[in-house]
């Protein structure tokens, strides 16, 4: 196996806190908040402005389809920092160490152009990263291979000297099938223990 010189990390689920339901909650009850992803397919909705699609248009779109639900239209917008209320406990430690023992830091998220900026702003943990590549800015989302390779190019990384770091499945294995080192986020004691195997700690 190739020397590792490279971490690339996921950020929501692994070094922020995501959870979506809270930006609705002064809105709307809780069966309220999940009759209404349910209704209007919220996964995929969310899915569509990490690929690049303006908040504006999408929510006008939302609002339009679904009337019942047009007073939550902007909600995601308006309370995006408290979906992502804090940093994933232990993972800014791993970070440290991994910076600390000369290894590369890459972060590659799929997230909203226009949610990422002022996230990134409220966090200066993310300064630890080289460079951050960001879907929604690059139109193309994880698990294409488009993505990966945009990074690599960009940031000069052999994918073979690499490890992707993700907390969702589909994520990690098309990190694999292109060529990077797949680990699947659980939390961060368990990220050290597998860094620590492949001989990045």
């Amino acid at each position: 196996m190739a020397e590792l010189t490279t971490a690339i990390f996921d950020l929501g689920g692994v070094v922020l806190r995501w959870d979506p339901r809270a930006a609705y909650a002064d809105v709307a009850g809780p069966d309220d908040i999940e009759r209404f992803m349910t209704e209007v397919a919220w996964p995929e909705w969310n899915r569509s402005l990490d690929g690049g699609r303006p908040l504006a248009e999408a929510e006008a779109e939302l609002a339009r389809r679904f009337p019942r639900w047009a007073h939550l239209a902007s909600a995601y917008r308006e309370n995006n920092h408290r979906a992502i209320s804090g940093e994933v406990e232990g993972t800014a430690a791993v970070l440290a160490e991994l910076r600390s023992a000369g290894v590369r830091l890459l972060a590659l998220t799929n997230w909203s152009a226009e949610t990422f900026a002022p996230t990134r702003a409220r966090f200066p943990l993310l300064e630890v990263f080289e460079g951050i590549v960001v879907s929604g800015v690059e139109r193309v989302l994880k698990p294409d291979p488009a993505i990966f390779r945009l990074l690599c190019e960009r940031y000069a990384v052999t994918p073979a000297q690499a490890v992707f770091i993700d907390d969702v499945v589909a994520n990690v294995d098309g990190a694999r099938r292109f060529g990077l080192h797949g680990v699947l986020f659980r939390d961060a004691a368990r990220l050290r223990a597998e860094l620590a195997e492949l001989g990045l700690l």
